[in-house]
């Protein structure tokens, strides 16, 4: 398998520093390093499984529109969006909701994970097609657990969910998958996702040799074809840290929640940024640097004063 990683804030060994480490962390919250980590246990797994023919590209940031895509795997079987998370706990899946589960009852999570991967999804599809690349059947969404720790009951979830110990199976099942896609245009598709081209720009042969049948739809399949009879999709409502937003648009109608909550209205994010980050992280930042400084002088002043006597 083909490994192209975009991490952001990491050197050219693939490592990230405690500056780079704050950095990431008040930028995109303190649940990214900590599922960076588990991208890696997943994704070593995945590559001992899947052959030559498939790629990975990780956290590549989509052009104008800063979503982070935490994990795209394209294959013969098609193209899925992996979201890795390193959650412990006792959690239930149902239809479109990511509820905690505390003496056998569940309340929602502060953040809906099926929701997260769902939108992800829809903002990779949205993405291939203003580049005019036909894949058949959409981005599969696809929610992934990387501790043993992680107890998720499933009933009838909007998205695939795949535990820790199922990681293995999943790999395995893609390999025993019906083909879509043609090698050649699996390469050819992950260098325009990093690569953009112009709409107009000659599209590559995406349909398998033609004595491969086609799959049964999946219920990736039946999500967004329901949602293709919602309006548009605004891509600048995608950000990386939509912890509160709805899937309802992603999920057959028969899986709706019969009284939704009202989203909020998005914010314009028109704070000033410098090195991409804003003035109160900047001051966040050099607190803890000055506090370092200190911290430094103090045991510098100890040495030469106390242990020199």
């Amino acid at each position: 398998m083909k490994i192209i990683d975009k991490t952001p804030l990491q050197n050219e060994k693939g490592e990230i520093g405690l500056i780079e480490r704050i950095q990431g962390t008040l930028k995109y919250g303190f649940s990214w390093y900590p599922e960076l980590e588990a991208q890696k246990l997943v994704i070593a797994q995945l590559d001992r499984v899947l052959e030559k023919g498939f790629v990975l590209i990780r956290n590549f940031t989509l052009p104008g529109v800063e979503i982070i895509e935490p994990i795209i795997l394209i294959g013969p079987p098609g193209v899925y969006i992996l979201h890795v998370t390193p959650l412990t706990g006792f959690y239930e899946a149902k239809g479109d909701q990511w509820n905690t589960v505390n003496n056998g009852r569940g309340t929602p999570a502060p953040i809906n994970l099926m929701s997260r991967v769902a939108r992800l999804a829809r903002a990779l599809q949205v993405y291939l097609e203003r580049q005019g690349l036909s894949v058949p059947g959409p981005v599969e969404p696809v929610l992934m657990a990387s501790s043993p720790a992680l107890h998720i009951d499933s009933m009838r979830p909007a998205v695939r969910v795949v535990k820790s110990d199922a990681v293995k199976q999943f790999a395995g099942s893609l390999l025993q998958a019906r083909p879509v896609l043609q090698t050649e245009f699996i390469h050819e598709l992950a260098d325009r996702i990093i690569n953009p081209r112009p709409k107009g720009a000659p599209q590559p042969t995406s349909q398998a040799p033609s004595s491969v049948a086609q799959p049964p739809p999946s219920r990736a399949q039946a999500i967004f074809r329901a949602s293709e009879e919602a309006a548009p999709l605004n891509p600048n409502d995608l950000g990386f840290a939509f912890e509160e937003a709805s899937a309802q648009s992603l999920v057959p109608p028969g899986r709706r929640e019969t009284s939704p909550a009202k989203p909020l209205p998005p914010r314009k994010n028109s704070a000033r940024r410098v090195l991409g980050m804003t003035v109160p992280q900047l001051a966040i930042l050099a607190g803890i640097f000055l506090c370092w400084i200190c911290a430094m002088a103090a045991a510098i002043i100890y040495y030469l004063f106390f242990l020199n006597l």
